[in-house]
């Protein structure tokens, strides 16, 4: 990312070409970035893995004591300004250790509802009384945070919470109500908690678990996750001074979506770490796994599986960077130092970021919201198909605790419902991009248009090309993705209109496709420029996103079949049909031969190699 780099809107990515240069990888980390993944990923070989016997036994205190060292290591305060005790980094920083704390879920969890949850809404939208007060301690690990936002008849549609505040006659708040699942509920000193003002307006309080009226329920018996406090948070005419408002009155729903946001892509960055981990794992023990007197990494079968594995980790990789550089890029270009202090080979460790306030943050996190999105939904679902895969590669090995493959296995199911789920995030994707063409965010509607007209005007012979260089093929299927995104959304919204909010399936369906194409879109955009760049194994980068790439195309054309079926029928569906195989022509390539290139380098070094 260069000073010259344009700053783009969210979304944009489907409606703009792409190139290369402008895409933030994580071959442009800084030696600075590389020093953070070290020390967390020691942090948690050396001190969370060989506690995770007490935290499976819920011994709060070795949570608190990991807290505390993460605290010491300035893991809490990535993103926390440094007259508040934190590093004032850039998102660069904070997904690195994201990525890095993943092999331990539990702790992982916990670790989150610390620092993305509790610590990060308070230093975007707390009063400068309200950081001095709680962040210091907070990102030392002296206090441990905890969000509340979900009650047992309000899960998905948080806006519906029932927990009421009313204000009592000395000017302080009284909050009632019972917050359900909260991560660290069982031992959280300080709590942000979303509860109606009057009923109506929803509004976001700081919330120490001292107060009178506070108390946590029973933790929660869970299938996974059994190294984090999970209980219900009971609020009791809880008594909670009139300063310990979070925001503005009524105006909750923007800290908790931003806060949602910025969890959203963050747990999709731990869900890449998780795939990391598994394929490292897998790979060790399919060379180590003898059957019919051979290695089963020599078996065609589970060379697909850990090619498979590597193809999808590295797309959805590819993702999580490319998002936070869009992210750094709006930083930078939302003050004049940010253009200055942009830098060649990526964002600076103190560079725009780190000074930007609390609201341009903000606004970054809202304007990146469908990439986080797709980065959720697209890292929780590649890790649950690799940790799948990992059990299946380990046999009855995975299934049993003496192996950590079943521990992963149970711990990830649960990151489909955290932070939204991701049916509600399915949603949340085509219908923001629907809603910023409405409005006139984005030339959704005309770009809609001129497919439309294109599709309709006679058909003229395809050039020729006798030469392709690496990765054009796949090019061209990414172009083709996005004017097949931009024909069922247009087709859609013409078909109803307003009430398009209701036809949930059709919209799941076009999400599926968005997802598809930015993850395409970023693997071949990454491998072009590790060819350009000569980068050590650039041949397995386009492996990766040529099997990526070419896997996509099949689901791309099973969803867009779906949703215009959904839409239309008769002659109408038979021309939509017809326009779509004119659109959607790809070529298939030798994906085993490809899979089993990345699956044997994966084998010869055990572990992910192509990152």
């Amino acid at each position: 990312m260069d000073a010259t780099t344009a700053v783009r809107k969210g979304g944009s990515w489907l409606l703009e070409e792409t190139v290369h240069a402008d895409v933030f990888t994580p071959e442009k980390l800084t030696e600075e970035h590389r020093l953070i993944a070290r020390t967390t990923e020691e942090f948690v070989a050396h001190e969370v893995l060989p506690a995770l016997e007490r935290l499976e036994a819920k011994d709060w205190s070795a949570a608190r004591v990991l807290i505390r060292r993460c605290g010491e290591l300035g893991l809490l305060g990535i993103n926390v300004p440094e007259e508040y005790g934190g590093l004032a980094l850039d998102k660069v920083s904070s997904l690195i250790v994201s990525e890095r704390i993943a092999p331990v879920a539990s702790f992982a969890a916990t670790f989150g509802g610390q620092a993305n949850l509790c610590i990060l809404p308070i230093a975007l939208f707390g009063t400068a009384e309200q950081k001095a007060k709680y962040l210091p301690r907070l990102v030392s690990g002296e206090l441990v945070g905890a969000y509340a936002l979900s009650e047992s008849g309000s899960g998905s549609d948080a806006l519906a919470a029932r927990t009421r505040a009313t204000r009592g006659p000395d000017g302080d708040w009284r909050l009632t109500g019972e917050k359900m699942w909260i991560t660290n509920g069982g031992f959280a000193d300080v709590i942000i908690v979303f509860a109606k003002v009057d009923g109506e307006q929803f509004t976001a309080f700081i919330v120490e678990k001292s107060f009178p009226g506070v108390s946590a329920g029973k933790e929660e018996h869970k299938m996974g996750l059994h190294g984090s406090s999970t209980t219900p948070i009971l609020l009791q005419e809880a008594r909670v001074p009139a300063a310990n408002v979070l925001g503005e009155i009524g105006r909750g729903h923007k800290v908790a979506l931003n806060t949602l946001n910025f969890g959203r892509f963050k747990l999709g960055g731990m869900s890449v770490g998780g795939c990391r981990t598994a394929i490292g794992e897998a790979a060790r023990y399919a060379a180590e796994r003898r059957q019919f007197g051979q290695p089963i990494a020599a078996f065609g079968a589970i060379r697909h599986k850990l090619g498979e594995m590597t193809a999808r980790t590295y797309a959805m990789e590819s993702v999580a960077y490319r998002t936070v550089g869009l992210i750094e890029a709006y930083l930078a270009g939302s003050s004049a130092e940010g253009r200055v202090a942009a830098r060649p080979d990526g964002p600076a460790l103190a560079g725009p970021s780190a000074s930007a306030d609390g609201h341009a943050v903000a606004q970054a996190f809202e304007e990146f919201a469908i990439e986080a999105s797709i980065t959720k939904v697209g890292g929780t679902e590649t890790l649950d198909y690799v940790l799948d895969e990992n059990v299946q590669i380990h046999g009855g090995n995975g299934f049993v605790k003496d192996y950590s493959a079943e521990r992963y296995y149970r711990d990830a199911r649960v990151n489909r419902i955290f932070e939204g789920t991701n049916e509600i995030n399915r949603l949340l994707i085509p219908g923001m991009l629907v809603r910023r063409g409405v409005k006139g965010d984005l030339p959704l509607v005309a770009a809609a248009k001129r497919l439309q007209d294109e599709l309709l005007a006679p058909s003229s012979p395809a050039a020729r090309l006798d030469e392709a260089g690496p990765l054009d093929e796949e090019a061209r299927a990414v172009a083709a993705f996005k004017k097949v995104a931009l024909m069922v959304l247009g087709t859609a919204m013409q078909s109803y209109g307003q009430k398009l909010s209701d036809e949930q399936e059709v919209l799941s369906y076009a999400a599926d496709i968005l997802i598809d194409t930015y993850a395409a879109e970023s693997a071949v955009l990454r491998a072009r420029a590790a060819l350009a760049g000569r980068y050590d194994h650039a041949d397995l980068h386009q492996a990766a996103a040529s099997v990526f790439a070419n896997d996509a195309a099949q689901r791309v054309e099973h969803a867009a079949r779906s949703a215009l079926a959904a839409v239309a029928d008769g002659d109408t569906l038979r021309t939509l049909l017809a326009a779509l195989r004119r659109v959607l022509k790809v070529a298939p390539v030798n994906t085993v031969a490809l899979r089993r290139r990345l699956a044997d380098a994966t084998v010869a070094q055990g572990r992910y190699i192509v990152g």
